[in-house]
């Protein structure tokens, strides 16, 4: 236990100094400098942070508890996604970075309105407090107990006063990691939490296939990996898979609906995802680093996937929760010192996610309300400031809010769900506003709204529950976003824009896109849908 601990603190340690001798020098006094950080990333920075950010416990926990549960199939959130950032390099940057913006709502006020923006800051706000940052920070401690085995560490004292040991790591591990996670991302800004992302994100990789790597040995005894990896496919050649059956939490159908689309808007519109993009030195870096991390993703399965599944064998027979089972194979599968090394690695992971979401969190607030609605002739130094100050408060609801989500039956389909709420009619509104040029401002705020309400009423006032229940929350998603994209070009056509919207190029970057742009992108296209044939076995609708 010993050499656990001193493996996690001197990884944990070296992470942070490395973090703070790089970015030491780095401006944190303009908004430019903290929230984009200077747009002066390249791509390795960009695809590390995107990678880390992305692979977080949400990820490592929840899409392993899902592999548990349900086997390959789960792999769509991983390569499906791929498809997704190579849109993202070829369409959406190059128009985000030629409006200079620094928020999605930003561009959403140059091509509709004001009030488009604010309605839209107000949304992403409301998700991220209430949704995304109390779940990175639940899910990163319920990993933790797991491999470090918290409980064992605290002893009988807490039982001995009455308090429940597994309740009490719970929030000691959420309010230690959102406190540490607060000071990367309020006193360093975007190039801080990219930089800390990128070393985090190597650990964490390696850690990966170590687990995946020990796993298949453990099983395969004497004969190593390779026979543990033929018992494995043995023993659960029907969960090898990447055709989900009606029953699965990712049936085939919802591939091309919902999955797809929030796949879509989580890589090409979610604020906390591609302000690291939005921070590229030029659009070819930025680029780069897209497709980058649409390579990387496609080795995902073998880190994010597989190890649920040699769970799944490993404790077999044990009365286990899935959203459990990853942070109990890499406790029971490697050794003292890398267990530590991975804890930090997972630390990382957590805190890579929390400072990012709650870094965009602070960039909304300060450049979306404050600097645009409470106070226009705000300093440079005020905005930053007031970014800080709304950053502790939301960290400090984001930590009371995560133990509460101790009873969700699967932590990361739950995550996928609730994201829909706001997922959809951002992303519709987005996409709506690229593609056209009439529609005008009162569709974008009617699709915000009629979305936002649509889905949550769906999702959670009876009878509607039922209905949506039957037809799969994902096409109802699917459903709800062509409804919103035909309620748009409807009040496009009744009442458009008097003139056309012709979007300018402010300067911000260099705008000439990277040669091997489309010729990276159909090859990454191409790796994916060889992966789903290679796994497809369509005998599992049939049978249902």
């Amino acid at each position: 236990m010993l050499i656990t601990i001193l493996s996690f603190l001197f990884f944990t340690g070296l992470v942070a100094f490395l973090t703070w001798r790089i970015t030491r020098r780095d401006d944190h006094a303009s908004s430019s400098g903290y929230f984009l950080a200077g747009r002066s990333l390249t791509f390795p920075l960009i695809a590390g942070s995107l990678l880390l950010t992305n692979l977080s416990t949400e990820q490592m926990v929840g899409l392993n508890g899902a592999a548990f549960t349900d086997g390959l199939c789960v792999m769509v959130w991983e390569v499906l996604c791929v498809i997704a950032l190579v849109f993202m390099a070829w369409f959406f940057l190059p128009r985000f970075l030629k409006s200079g913006v620094a928020t999605v709502p930003e561009y959403l006020g140059i091509r509709f309105d004001h009030q488009t923006q604010v309605i839209t800051n107000l949304i992403f706000l409301v998700a991220y407090v209430g949704i995304l940052l109390p779940i990175i920070l639940y899910t990163g401690a319920t990993g933790m107990l797991g491999i470090l085995d918290v409980p064992s560490m605290l002893g009988g004292w807490p039982e001995s006063l009455g308090i429940d040991t597994h309740t009490l790591s719970l929030w000691l591990i959420v309010w230690v990691v959102g406190i540490i996670g607060s000071i990367y991302a309020l006193f360093g800004g975007l190039r801080t939490v990219a930089v800390s992302d990128t070393l985090n994100g190597i650990g964490l990789l390696v850690g990966g296939f170590l687990i995946t790597g020990f796993a298949l040995a453990m099983l395969g005894g004497e004969g190593g990996i390779s026979v543990g990896a033929s018992q494995i496919f043995e023993e659960q050649q029907e969960r090898f898979n990447s055709i989900g059956s009606p029953t699965s939490s990712v049936p085939f159908g919802t591939v091309f609906s919902g999955i797809f689309l929030l796949n879509l808007f989580y890589w090409t519109t979610n604020q906390q995802i591609i302000q690291r993009t939005l921070g590229a030195s030029s659009l070819a870096e930025g680029q780069k680093g897209v497709l980058l991390t649409g390579a990387l993703k496609l080795l995902g399965p073998l880190y994010l996937v597989i190890p649920g599944m040699i769970a799944f064998t490993m404790f077999a027979g044990e009365e286990i929760k899935a959203d459990h089972a990853y942070g109990l194979l890499v406790n029971r599968v490697l050794p003292a010192p890398l267990t530590g090394f991975f804890a930090a690695a997972m630390i990382g992971a957590i805190l890579s996610s929390f400072n990012s979401a709650l870094n965009s969190s602070c960039t909304l607030f300060s450049l979306g309300l404050y600097k645009n609605v409470f106070q226009q002739n705000a300093s440079e130094a005020a905005v930053v400031k007031s970014g800080k100050v709304f950053g502790w408060i939301v960290a400090v609801v984001a930590m009371c809010l995560a133990p509460l989500l101790a009873n969700t039956t699967s932590i990361f389909g739950y995550l996928q769900k609730m994201n829909g709420i706001y997922f959809i009619p951002i992303f519709a509104v987005v996409l709506m506003g690229m593609l056209t040029k009439r529609v005008p401002s009162i569709a974008a705020k009617a699709g915000l709204i009629v979305g936002f309400a649509v889905i949550a009423i769906g999702y959670f006032v009876h009878p509607f529950d039922t209905i949506v229940a039957s037809l799969h929350e994902f096409h109802f998603l699917g459903l709800v976003f062509s409804w919103l994209l035909i309620l748009m070009l409807v009040i496009g056509e009744i009442a458009p824009r008097e003139t056309e919207f012709e979007q300018e190029d402010v300067g911000a970057v260099d705008m000439t896109p990277w040669q091997l742009a489309k010729p990276a992108g159909f090859i990454l296209i191409l790796i994916v849908f060889t992966i789903y044939a290679t796994f497809a076995n369509f005998s599992v609708l049939a049978a249902s």
